[in-house]
């Protein structure tokens, strides 16, 4: 009877245990077949929502491409039907649209590099030098950053015209050389750095440059990418200070070189719209391949450690 009953209770196990892996692999395929499903809906809402906020820039780029005739109807045309790449060689033909982009290339260019030249070495002062004020003349610094740009345009012009250097590459890239928040960015991100990095590094021998060039810039390389991005986008897109001191169709750069596609001709809306597309590829290639940069470098100083 021991024999039987033992035999029996080992039949009743492997029961059992066939039973809950049955029951675990039907739990799993559940919870599988769930986690599938809250995904699609996950990306299908994304898209729904990328759509929504790029319908803007889809919308620009369709009329670029469409007739003016078939604007300018009472129907609702979001899609173009002939389309045309007519705008677009008119675009560049009526107005010296490729020059404002070499200035506009030109102008950012410079104004990046010396941004990151003059933040990265006013920044080193601010976290490993010792000098008298040091922390005033940091809290003057971030003062600035709440003084609106407009407030200080006409002095600036003033200046710029006694120099006598209005009209010129010289009067839209020199303004613009360093920046506040340049200068709070790459200080946040050096005390990440520990003091006894720098003092090390004098004992060794190296200068406050060489320190900079060959120890600073090689473990800045996400910030540096986060303020190239940054300054060259606003560089890109700076409208009011080129407009001011600027007067010739040779010194324009993209953002008013582009208005001047625009007249009472019905034409100049695709005309401007297709401008608008050109001018604005290089500033979304310049942010979707720094994208990364630009995130990482924003967030890398906010903790420290």
């Amino acid at each position: 009877m021991a024999g039987i009953d033992s035999s029996i209770s080992i039949e009743m196990d492997s029961y059992n245990t066939e039973e809950v892996e049955k029951l675990h692999r039907l739990m799993n395929a559940r919870a599988l077949r769930k986690k599938r499903i809250r995904k699609t809906v996950l990306v299908c809402v994304n898209i729904l929502f990328a759509l929504f906020m790029l319908f803007p820039l889809l919308y620009s780029v369709s009329v670029s491409i469409m007739p003016g005739d078939e604007l300018f109807t009472m129907d609702l045309n979001i899609l173009p039907s002939n389309p045309t790449f007519e705008n677009y060689v008119r675009a560049f033909t009526q107005v010296p649209l490729v020059r404002f982009i070499l200035n506009s290339f030109l102008v950012a260019g410079c104004i990046t590099i010396g941004q990151i030249i003059t933040c990265s070495l006013a920044a080193f002062a601010f976290s490993f030098l010792e000098f008298k004020g040091k922390n005033f003349l940091f809290m003057l610094v971030m003062a600035t950053m709440m003084v609106p740009g407009e407030a200080v345009i006409i002095s600036n012009y003033l200046t710029v015209s006694s120099m006598g250097i209005l009209d010129t590459y010289i009067v839209l890239i020199l303004p613009s050389l360093t920046s506040a928040m340049g200068i709070f960015l790459f200080r946040q991100f050096y005390m990440t750095f520990p003091i006894s990095l720098y003092e090390s590094a004098k004992l060794d021998g190296c200068g406050n440059l060489r320190f900079i060039v060959k120890i600073l810039i090689p473990l800045t390389k996400s910030a540096i990418g986060a303020m190239a991005v940054y300054t060259f986008i606003n560089a890109w897109n700076m409208y009011m200070w080129p407009l001011l001191v600027t007067g010739s169709e040779e010194m324009r750069t993209v953002q008013i070189g582009i208005s001047m596609l625009n007249s009472v001709d019905a034409q100049s809306i695709t005309l401007m719209m297709a401008g608008v597309v050109a001018i604005i590829i290089p500033s979304m290639v310049i942010f979707i391949v720094g994208q990364k940069q630009l995130i990482s470098g924003m967030f890398s100083g906010a903790v420290k450690g």
